[in-house]
């Protein structure tokens, strides 16, 4: 059974082997991170564990029993008991509800260990498969997202309210 993980220093390997693994899945929706974020992987890491440490980010990843990620569920900025969502999940798990269903396990998480009570998520008009995965997980259309926040592209908002969840 895949399971929830905070990101720690012992995930490095298998993260940067999902990331490579999966890196043309990815740039078919949502803007490639470029070379240089493979070649400076674990400067790039040790920085997301330091902001996670200072409070301002929570990342998680979905592992397999094998070790291997499924997929990366970020919780950003957060602020005033709110904070952005950002996720992405393994290619040969797409489309079979492991990312709809590991939202909602981070909604739920965002509230009781965060102490959260609202996440915005923004998604392209072009990736309907985060805009079913944001509608499922509760989230509702909140506004026009900014084309500079999504590479270029025209967006949407997403809101969830965690306050008063089931």
């Amino acid at each position: 059974m895949p399971e929830l993980k905070q990101l720690n220093a012992g995930l490095a390997p298998a993260v940067l082997a999902f990331e490579l693994a999966n890196r043309a899945h990815f740039a078919a929706s949502v803007p490639d991170r470029g070379d240089e974020f493979y070649e400076h992987f674990a400067d790039r890491y040790s920085a997301l564990l330091a902001e996670q440490e200072a409070g301002i980010c929570a990342f998680y990843v979905l592992v397999a029993e094998d070790g291997a990620v499924l997929g990366r569920f970020n919780l950003y900025d957060l602020e005033d008991g709110a904070a952005g969502l950002g996720y992405r999940v393994a290619q040969h798990v797409a489309g079979r509800g492991v990312a709809t269903a590991t939202v909602r396990e981070l909604c739920r998480l965002a509230a009781d260990r965060h102490g959260l009570r609202t996440l915005r998520a923004a998604t392209t008009h072009a990736n309907a498969a985060s805009r079913k995965v944001l509608t499922k997980a509760g989230f509702v259309p909140a506004g026009p997202a900014d084309p500079a926040d999504l590479g270029g592209e025209p967006g949407t908002w997403y809101r969830r309210e965690l306050a008063g969840r089931p």
